[in-house]
């Protein structure tokens, strides 16, 4: 029996377009209907970003992309429309701006655990949906006992920088992919797929790249165009 596909993914807590692309991924997969493994790896869109951001999602764009405050809110009304037609519920006004480092580090402990899918699930949704801060350590270990984590091991390794070291070494992958945006997906190690790609894009991919796998085609799967905003 063939191994499964891998499938790596670069992407932030706090990228909408990640979460959108994470569904798109998933439907992709479900038409594909071959065997798929998935890790996720980090990157972090704003590192400047402060734990605790005062002020609202709007502000903080409004500042870091220097855009017009009517034109922020009239891009986060599209990307909640763009949300809900998969099933998400963005909740900008409950939204709390933060810091992602700390995330990313919980991300690699889960991954520890085998439980790095349930917690990259649970993180989108606390913070888009409902309004959770996912910049710090008490918030985070709630979360992840949440998916079946160890709340002890997990803070320990939060509190000690156990994974910071992990964290940094895929953001320095990323850069020598060049990827100066997420979601990037990256299929069977040679494919690249950026931005939140329809999901026929993706079983597409995917197919081609167990064909290629299996002899049956030979040549390149092309990038596919990026799409959307990667904030």
């Amino acid at each position: 029996m063939s191994s499964p596909l891998p499938v790596h993914v670069w992407s932030d807590v706090a990228c909408p377009w990640c979460y959108i692309g994470k569904r798109r991924f998933e439907q992709g997969v479900k038409a594909f209907g071959g065997d798929v493994s998935v890790e996720f790896h980090s990157f972090e869109l704003a590192p400047d970003t402060p734990v605790d951001f005062e002020g609202s999602e709007v502000d903080f764009l409004a500042q870091h992309k220097g855009m017009a405050t009517e034109d922020v809110q009239k891009l986060l009304q599209q990307v909640t429309g763009i949300a809900a037609t998969e099933g998400l519920h963005y909740d900008y006004d409950a939204l709390k701006h933060t810091k992602t480092v700390l995330a990313h580090q919980a991300l690699h402990a889960a991954k520890a655990e085998g439980k790095q899918l349930d917690l990259v699930e649970r993180l989108f949704r606390a913070y888009f949906e409902e309004g959770a801060h996912v910049g710090r350590v008490d918030e985070l270990v709630a979360l992840g006992s949440e998916v079946g984590l160890d709340a002890d091991r997990l803070r320990e390794a939060l509190e000690n920088g156990t994974h910071a070291e992990d964290v940094q070494a895929d953001i320095a992958q990323a850069r020598a992919y060049g990827i100066t945006g997420v979601p990037y997906f990256v299929i069977d190690n040679k494919y690249g797929i950026s931005g939140a790609q329809d999901a026929k894009t993706f079983a597409d991919a995917l197919q081609r790249a167990a064909e290629e796998r299996a002899g049956e085609v030979t040549g390149n799967v092309p990038d596919a165009e990026r799409a959307g905003e990667t904030r």
